[in-house]
């Protein structure tokens, strides 16, 4: 059951960075088709876009989104067994040991971030170390070093930047349009071309307003999966569920987070700020009961 999980949710996120690639690459063929009819320049700028700030945010994101949220490093001494539990995990996960930080916050909640397992960080709060017992610990540590492991910080810093890429487009298109869209040539034969108006109203439709949907359903798609997943990877390295479940379920009815950067919160264990959608369809994370449903079949 949890190897088969496990190999499921990884089929799931392939899939879903698959649907990111093509809805980059249909607004990119919208966007050339509004500013030139030539989608395959459009498909141009965004891939070669989307390597561009991939290869600037590749430079150091863990110390970006660290200082975002607060976070102050740590070395053995501040904290020896905080240091020794992600050491312990860290062994078991077969990973580098990252960087350990601590969040000056009183809720309990943690996350790992970096561009790979070389060059990973784990942030805990304040809140996590007074409120939870070792096992508990374990549970959420063994589920952060699961993202390293997995290489969900990569897939989350390449989300980030493919939806990024994908909102520019969406600005400067909306821009070209009210600003230049009547200005093109009016002895054009084809803008009298009823077929020719339907394929700008999709495009316009797409680039400006389903593109950029699209790509955030599946950015919060992608965060929920791997949710599940480092679950079940926690579950893997610590052999013993109820410390995670009994994480889970304190973290669920703890306050909201006041340090927690808003950009950062799919990075999270549990959403920082508690604040779940009613139909759960634009939630970073999958609702906390389902979570636990699924750790207690194991």
């Amino acid at each position: 059951m949890l190897y088969q999980q496990i190999a499921r949710n990884k089929r799931k996120t392939a899939l879903i960075m698959v649907l990111f690639v093509v809805i980059l690459t249909l607004v990119g063929a919208g966007l050339g088709y509004l500013f030139s009819n030539r989608p395959w320049m459009g498909i141009i700028i965004a891939l070669a876009g989307s390597l561009i700030y991939l290869l600037i945010m590749w430079q150091n994101p863990a110390n970006m989104i660290m200082s975002l949220n607060h976070a102050q490093e740590i070395q053995e001494a501040d904290n020896p067994e905080l240091w020794h539990i992600v050491e312990d995990m860290a062994m078991v996960a077969r990973v580098p040991m990252p960087r350990v930080y601590i969040i000056p916050d009183p809720s309990p909640n943690a996350f790992a971030t970096g561009r790979d397992p070389n060059h990973s960080a784990v942030a805990v709060t304040e809140g996590i170390l007074q409120l939870m017992n070792r096992e508990e610990l374990e549970g959420v540590l063994g589920h952060e070093l699961s993202h390293v492991r997995n290489y969900d910080i990569l897939l989350s810093t390449i989300a980030v930047v493919l939806v990024g890429v994908i909102s520019f487009i969406s600005g400067m298109a909306s821009r070209y349009i009210w600003f230049a869209g009547e200005s093109r040539d009016s002895d054009d034969d084809r803008d009298s071309n009823a077929f020719e108006m339907i394929f700008k109203v999709v495009a316009i439709v797409f680039v400006l307003i389903l593109g950029p949907l699209s790509a955030s359903l599946a950015q919060m798609a992608l965060s929920r999966n791997r949710e599940y997943l480092a679950d079940a990877s926690s579950v893997e390295l610590t052999r013993n569920p109820q410390g995670l479940i009994s994480a889970l379920r304190k973290i669920e009815n703890s306050q909201p987070m006041k340090q927690a950067d808003r950009s950062s919160a799919g990075l999270y264990i549990e959403n920082p700020f508690h604040n779940h959608g009613l139909s759960h369809l634009f939630d970073t994370h999958p609702p906390t009961e389902d979570r636990i449903k699924r750790l207690e079949q194991m």
